[in-house]
């Protein structure tokens, strides 16, 4: 394989990665903020949504895997990636657009978001497998691919950032138009920058001499890698810990600190979420110059356990400080940022190992681990956070704000008016409930990446010396 990356085509790569992720953190990040605060459910079709997002969420992450072997069939003349990620871009652009905008009532909206919910997933699927099994492609060098993760990661980062940065802002007292609008804009994002990618890319001319894949091929080739069923459990247990904090957090600021005033206090929150996920960008070619991917991650975990334990006792314990709640939260999505960044590389040396094994590169369909393990912790995560949200009571006191942010989108009421009242609903929960929710945000984040780490260790053996050992015995047999 080619190991030479011209800048073209690793810029157009690493920036395309912009408008994809934002596009991805708008739905899911604040698609349940959105369906709570915005749309009047009694908690039966409330909980047929999070019922139909966990069942739309799991196909999805099947799905994943069936479309890496349909790609990994494909050879366009215009590449073997390139045709999807545009496709896909375009196809879920149009889905969000429609999804933030077209609004039923009661269980005519249950009906409609389910559809629209399992469309999304399959348009961003064709493009998040075409996106991500283009990247093992590009290089087979492990710097060059550790240079390409960290430059792309900074991307990734910039795009959830401009949607988890400006929402919390606008939404509060103006909800329903602001979604809207923000949809919009997001969805021509995407396409704008897949644009970029699709016309700058490109591809390894070499991956069109692959053998077709048949489905049951497809799980035969996973299924007799122990290495990446290793980091691929792995990977789903670390995603679970690390988006629950984050779905969760709206809520958290909404009744620690009311729901008028948090837009900026999360705002700034989601800062520090960027600007730690980015010095790990910085930070991990750098440490992983220095230092083992197994030393980086016994690291990240020790240091995420203090800090998530620190958090925990935020307000009780250690003062209700705004500066130290953002130190806490710098420090968790750092160690956040490294850990997944060691565990995507890891994913990636799993197919050199298999190619090493049975002497066949199967770049997609291995690839597709790493969404496959994002959605279907994504579902996990979906049906946690809406049942610790109606346990806790916390999702009832929301639906009488969700009416009155519809009042406001009516011409109703101002608002204004709606903060206000809005303040005053928050004001009545107990104690009881917000420490609920703030458990959960703690420990279930927590466990998961503890027994992530755990697998890690016991489980996975491609370290630094085995994989050059690996990438060499493959060259020797091509040559």
């Amino acid at each position: 394989m080619n190991t030479g990356l011209s800048p073209r085509t690793k810029w157009s790569y690493c920036i395309g990665a912009t408008g994809r992720d934002a596009a991805y953190v708008l739905v899911s990040m604040f698609i349940l903020t959105y369906i709570q605060y915005t749309m009047k459910l009694t908690i039966a079709q409330f909980s047929v949504i999070t019922a139909a997002m966990v069942v739309c969420m799991i196909w999805d992450a099947v799905n994943d895997l069936m479309m890496s072997a349909i790609i990994e069939n494909c050879h366009f003349k215009s590449g073997k990636f390139r045709p999807f990620i545009i496709a896909g871009a375009i196809l879920n652009a149009c889905v969000i657009t429609a999804m933030f905008t077209i609004r039923p009532t009661g269980w005519g909206f249950v009906g409609f978001f389910c559809v629209t919910y399992l469309l999304w997933g399959m348009t961003y699927t064709v493009n998040d497998i075409a996106y991500w099994g283009m990247l093992p492609s590009l290089s087979s060098d492990p710097k060059e691919r550790d240079s390409v993760v960290s430059l792309m990661g900074i991307f990734v980062c910039i795009g959830q950032f401009l949607v988890a940065g400006v929402v919390p802002i606008v939404i509060a007292g103006n909800a329903v138009a602001a979604f809207r609008t923000i949809a919009l804009i997001v969805s021509l994002g995407f396409i704008a920058f897949q644009t970029l990618t699709f016309l700058g890319v490109k591809e390894n001319k070499q991956q069109a001499t692959e053998n077709k894949v048949s489905f049951t091929g497809m799980f035969k080739i996973l299924a007799r890698n122990d290495q990446l069923i290793a980091i691929g459990i792995a990977y789903i247990l670390f995603c679970v810990g690390q988006q629950l904090l984050l779905l969760l957090a709206v809520n958290f600021f909404y009744f620690e600190f009311g729901y008028s005033d948090s837009g900026d206090l999360i705002t700034i929150f989601t800062v520090m979420y960027g600007l730690g996920t980015l010095a790990a960008q910085f930070a991990y070619p750098i440490l992983s110059k220095k230092m083992s991917r197994n030393i980086i991650v016994t690291v990240c975990i020790a240091a995420l356990t203090l800090s998530y334990l620190v958090f925990l006792g935020f307000g009780y314990i250690i003062p209700k400080n705004l500066v130290i709640l953002d130190i806490i939260g710098f420090v968790i999505f750092f160690f956040q940022g490294l850990f997944n960044l060691a565990m995507i590389v890891m994913v990636n040396n799993t197919i050199e190992y298999d190619e090493f094994r049975f002497n066949e590169r199967h770049d997609s369909i291995i690839s597709a681990i790493r969404s496959f393990a994002s959605k279907l912790s994504n579902a996990l995560n979906q049906g946690a956070a809406s049942l610790i949200l109606i346990i806790s009571g916390i999702y009832a006191v929301s639906q009488n704000i969700s009416g009155l942010e519809t009042e406001v989108g009516n011409g109703q009421i101002t608002s204004e008016q709606a903060l206000i009242m809005a303040d005053g609903f928050i004001a009545e929960v107990q104690p009881s409930q917000t420490l609920m929710l703030r458990v959960g945000m703690v420990f279930g984040p927590l466990l998961a990446m503890v027994a992530a780490y755990i697998i890690i260790r016991t489980r996975y053996k491609i370290d630094e010396k085995e994989y050059d050992r690996l990438v060499n015995a493959i060259a020797k047999r091509k040559e």
